[in-house]
């Protein structure tokens, strides 16, 4: 090779380089010289250490261990999305919308109708309602045949029961619950009704700020903080009626089943966790120790928990429920929502939550009007994901309910209609997503408080967010336009169905992970994993709904996916599924 061309291999080399981010001014004559030996660019640890001080950052040789792999895979996903051809046309979506040019809604706002109210009488023993829906317990209020304390009293006592063995809570709210609880029993009793949630105990999961006390994230650095401030859900859920018993756990800084107290469990399964953030929250509710409780999600940690502890967890549309006063991991992808003991109830939920509250600009205007009878399942486009229920599933429990799952609908009078979902690089455009991760806490990782983080491995938040700062600025931007792509493609899926039916892993079957063993990446290997993936990307509203169980007891469930903003369509088939089966009536043996 000749000077001049060698000069000018240089130059594209360290050209290439400097587009992925890593400055050329890292490169000494003998890092050039060693990475002429390499067939194909490959970011090494000096390289690391050299980007490190270009970003004013600082990480130890363990650290720079853990996160090599990361930051090279990172690399070969952005040269994979660069393969993709894309218009200049194209935009980006920077303050994310779900909603599309053309897309119409029904701006319509009617009154609440809840399904047939039912005729419901105090258990001898309160604690035997301890499993009744909202549906249930709000008609023991409205009637008057149990006070708010009293339930309120039951749920507290349970939550301090089962807390040594679920650890699903990080703060008690006693003084608050009761001094809630009292004023919806005077309320209650001087005629002013409030609705479904009037008296109803409640959890949050500790990303959601409430004034006066702790909102922990989960997370060691931040376990003692709290803010003079209430997030919009706790303030809409008082307007509500609804007592907050308790701050429920959250996976540290929204990541997995672990927090700096432990690992939350499955109560179905306690020698196992709870899976993703919104722990405590599926946990304390599938044990009966709340009236229902509010999560997050961001890749999947409300649908996995709900899914691994057999509970009716939804996740709204993108923009539908205000996120202001709760912790931010993603701003284009966190979303709020119920976790409950029935479809209704998450109807019920949705309705006292949505709305704009002129803090969090994302949210629409777009009303969400629940009448449980006002929709002809038979009526409804259903669509079904056929080559993800064929897949090889982990139990043939799974399989087995699914296929009754379909059957069932069909007996219902609902046609099913197989679909296919957009493919793509799905997965590694939610990874390059995954930048706001690192973004939302560059002073965590710029200060080293991240080795306080419980954990510390290649698959921990810790190491993601590190990995993450050397996804490169323009790769995210390009990643932003093509997720217009795909969510243009979804769209057009979706506008021959209402609603699709896709399979859900709870892993409930198999055995269970070690304690602080990470839960497997949201998108798994699948099209099973992949739908949830793909449905956080594009901001389509979800509902986990269950539909059997494993050999061991444990139980399965499936998800139904509506429109951008079509959650009332989604819920009644749900509802009307849910109403014709059993699944939701048996609870964990928590003796």
């Amino acid at each position: 090779m000749g000077l001049e061309e060698s000069a000018d291999s240089r130059r594209r080399f360290l050209a290439y380089f400097s587009s992925v981010g890593l400055s050329s001014t890292l490169f000494p004559g003998v890092l050039w010289a060693q990475a002429q030996e390499n067939p194909a660019p490959k970011i090494t640890l000096d390289m690391i250490k050299s980007a490190e001080k270009i970003a004013g950052l600082e990480f130890t040789d363990a650290e720079r261990e853990l996160l090599i792999d990361g930051v090279n895979q990172s690399l070969e996903r952005s040269l994979r999305l660069r393969e993709i051809p894309l218009a200049n046309s194209v935009p980006s979506c920077l303050r994310f919308s779900p909603i599309l040019s053309g897309m119409k809604f029904d701006m319509t706002r009617r009154p609440l109708r809840m399904g047939k109210v039912p005729v419901v009488k105090r258990p001898a023993n309160l604690e035997d309602a301890a499993f009744w829906p909202v549906t249930q317990l709000s008609q023991l209020i409205k009637t008057r045949q149990v006070t708010s304390v009293e339930l309120t009293e039951m749920y507290l006592a349970r939550l301090k029961r089962y807390d040594d063995k679920l650890k699903f809570v990080i703060t008690f709210t006693d003084a608050l619950a009761l001094e809630q609880a009292k004023k919806a029993d005077a309320e209650i009793a001087a005629g002013h009704y409030r609705g479904p949630l009037h008296g109803i105990p409640w959890g949050a999961k500790d990303l959601i700020s409430k004034k006066g006390y702790k909102t922990t994230w989960g997370a060691a650095p931040y376990k003692d903080q709290s803010f003079d401030y209430d997030a919009t859900i706790v303030t809409r859920l008082e307007e509500a009626g609804a007592v907050l018993v308790a701050k429920l756990t959250s996976g540290e800084l929204a990541g997995g089943d672990t927090w700096f107290g432990g690992q939350t469990k499955n109560p179905w399964n306690p020698a196992e966790g709870s899976s993703g953030s919104s722990a405590g929250p599926a946990s304390a509710t599938g044990a009966g120790c709340v009236g229902f409780a509010i999560g997050t999600e961001t890749g999947g940690s409300i649908v996995g928990p709900s899914t691994r502890c057999g509970v009716y967890g939804m996740r709204p549309t993108y923009g539908r429920v205000s996120r202001y006063g709760v912790m931010t991991l993603a701003w284009s992808l966190d979303k709020a929502g119920p976790l409950c003991r029935s479809v209704e109830d998450c109807a019920l939920v949705l309705h006292a939550l949505q709305g704009p509250d002129d803090k969090d600009l994302t949210v629409t205007d777009i009303p969400f009007n629940w009448d449980a009878a006002a929709v002809d399942i038979r009526k409804l486009r259903v669509g079904y994901v056929k080559a993800a229920f064929d897949e090889p599933r982990a139990t043939k429990e799974e399989t087995q309910n699914d296929a009754a799952a379909i059957e069932k609908l069909r007996s219902m009078g609902v046609t099913l209609k197989p679909i296919e979902f957009p493919m793509g690089p799905i997965r590694d455009l939610l990874a390059v997503m995954y930048t706001e991760f690192s973004a939302a806490f560059d002073d965590l990782t710029r200060s080293n408080r991240d080795d306080l983080l419980a954990r510390q491995g290649r698959g921990s938040d810790a190491n993601l967010y590190r990995t993450n700062r050397f996804v490169p600025a323009v790769d995210y931007i390009q990643g932003t336009r093509l997720r217009t792509l795909l969510m243009e493609e979804m769209a057009k899926t979706m506008s021959d169905v209402d609603v699709y039916l896709a399979p859900i892993s709870s892993g409930g079957g198999r055995a269970p992970r070690a304690p602080g063993t990470p839960a497997p990446a949201a998108g798994g290997n699948s099209l099973v994993g992949l739908n949830t993936t793909l449905t956080n990307l594009t901001g389509h509203p979800s509902i986990v709904v269950r539909n059997g169980f494993h050999a061991n007891g444990q139980p399965t469930s499936f998800t139904f996916t509506g429109k951008v903003y079509g959650e009332a369509e989604m819920l009644a088939l749900a509802n009307a599924y849910q109403t014709a089966t059993e699944w939701h009536l048996k609870h964990p043996d928590l003796a």
